[in-house]
């Protein structure tokens, strides 16, 4: 299939799409992870039909591509210099650097402290990814527990919890029943962290984001949308 892109207007929305044609008798519209719009078309379906058709789906098409986009960590660039605010768990830190021959990263009084031989900011931000990691390994793996115990009647095995860096995730979850959270959740609330791993619980019930599946995500977490929301604005 050779691909060619097109757009249309929608209210004060521009809405691009990459279109397809190929052998079917309906047409077909997908909004990727990367929030991009593939379109599929019958080969005797006309431009006028199909702008029409991706219109009338632009709504869903434009709530598609936020909930992508909720996924997609955006923190701005730090320089790990003293007075420099930094999130954990939902609140935020001012980042207090003290040279030091005692190593030690402690949190008091709405502070980041960090003590360290070593305060250059190349350094400071190692340190502090890793204990960012270290917290995030604590904290990850209670919320699963706790999560785990609504899923009971569904009788899920618990899955392995890996905990990573990722560029344009939250979360996901593989085939195998691995749930990979991303290390930059540690800066959300515990709200946003648990909204997140019942996401990926619920991909271990319903793979794909089926009807199924996001009427079980209500079930599991009435709020999701608002946790959603909340974690598009903490990490923005």
């Amino acid at each position: 299939m050779e691909a060619t892109f097109s757009q249309v207007v929608y209210g004060k929305k521009r809405i691009e799409f990459q279109l397809l044609y190929a052998n079917r008798k309906s047409l077909g519209i997908k909004v990727m992870p990367n929030c991009s719009v593939q379109v599929v078309a019958p080969f005797n379906a006309t431009i006028n039909d199909i702008n029409q058709r991706v219109k009338e789906k632009a709504k869903w098409i434009i709530t598609q591509q936020l909930f992508f986009d909720s996924y997609n960590p955006s923190t701005p660039k730090r320089k790990y210099v003293n007075g420099e605010t930094h999130l954990y768990l939902g609140r935020q830190y001012k980042l207090q650097i003290i040279k030091s021959e005692i190593e030690l990263i402690i949190i008091y009084r709405g502070k980041i402290i960090i003590q360290s031989k070593d305060i250059h900011p190349a350094s400071i931000e190692i340190q502090l990814k890793i204990w960012y990691k270290q917290k995030a390994n604590k904290v990850f793996s209670e919320l699963l527990d706790f999560s785990m115990l609504r899923f009971k009647k569904y009788k899920i095995d618990k899955p392995t919890l890996m905990i990573r860096a990722m560029s344009k995730r939250w979360g996901s979850c593989t085939p195998s029943g691995k749930i990979i959270l991303n290390t930059e959740l540690i800066k959300a609330s515990k709200r946003c962290i648990e909204y997140v791993i019942i996401h990926e619980l619920c991909h271990l019930v319903h793979y794909n984001h089926t009807k199924d599946f996001f009427n079980l995500l209500s079930k599991m977490n009435p709020d999701w949308k608002k946790e959603k929301e909340k974690l598009e604005i903490i990490l923005s």
